[in-house]
């Protein structure tokens, strides 16, 4: 595991009835990247930051070192991440 994974801090932003939220579950967790989930449509002041600060409403959004990325774009999670595939 590269010191980037291993050091990144990694908070995901999902729903339960989200399929593309759990892609991005099963993707982080394949390459062993340590995330941390908050569930939007239990937290509601979350949800609300999240609007704020990405302009989205959907999920997933994930948060790699503060830096959003909207959707479970796989190319720009392996850049922040440093993942080879």
């Amino acid at each position: 595991m590269s010191d980037e994974i291993r050091d990144a801090q990694v908070v995901v932003f999902t729903t339960p009835t989200c399929s593309w939220c759990k892609k991005t579950k099963q993707y982080l967790a394949e390459h062993r990247v340590r995330f941390r989930e908050v569930d939007i449509s239990r937290d509601q002041q979350a949800a609300r930051d999240l609007v704020k600060r990405t302009n989205q409403m959907g999920v997933p959004v994930t948060l790699i070192n503060n830096r959003p990325v909207v959707g479970f774009n796989k190319a720009e999670i392996n850049r922040l991440l440093n993942i080879k595939e």
